[in-house]
């Protein structure tokens, strides 16, 4: 049974960082690759990043690269977002999410992504 659950969200402004952590069940870490997405008001929820589950590899959607960085701490079983120089467009709320590989997390309809945390609201003042 795949387990997750996000943390960490909350209010900053605009220009500040925020990471958010996703604490996973079992081996998750070894078997999935893992993934943030988000979800604005009225809009579909979109794949922000994601990373294999050797950590060796990462994605990231384009409006994110270079500010948003994941990784993995396997002996915590825990997945990171680090979100730098946030934009009042990234709020949202955002989702940590596992499946088979990064491109499946990358590509895939979000509704046929295998397994979903909670989510955590992040919101960015202008």
């Amino acid at each position: 049974q795949v387990q997750l659950v996000e943390s960490g969200g909350g209010s900053v402004q605009a220009g500040g960082s925020r990471r958010l952590s996703c604490q996973t069940s079992g081996r998750t870490l070894g078997s999935y690759a893992m993934g943030w997405f988000r979800q604005a008001p009225g809009k579909e929820r979109e794949f922000v990043a994601a990373i294999s589950s050797s950590g060796g590899a990462t994605l990231y959607a384009d409006s994110v690269k270079g500010r948003f960085t994941i990784s993995v701490d396997n002996g915590k079983n825990t997945v990171y977002l680090q979100m730098n120089s946030l934009r009042p467009e990234d709020t949202a709320v955002y989702y940590c999410a596992a499946d088979s590989s990064p491109l499946t997390l990358h590509v895939s309809r979000w509704d046929t992504i295998n397994y979903w945390g909670q989510g955590t609201q992040v919101t960015v003042s202008s």
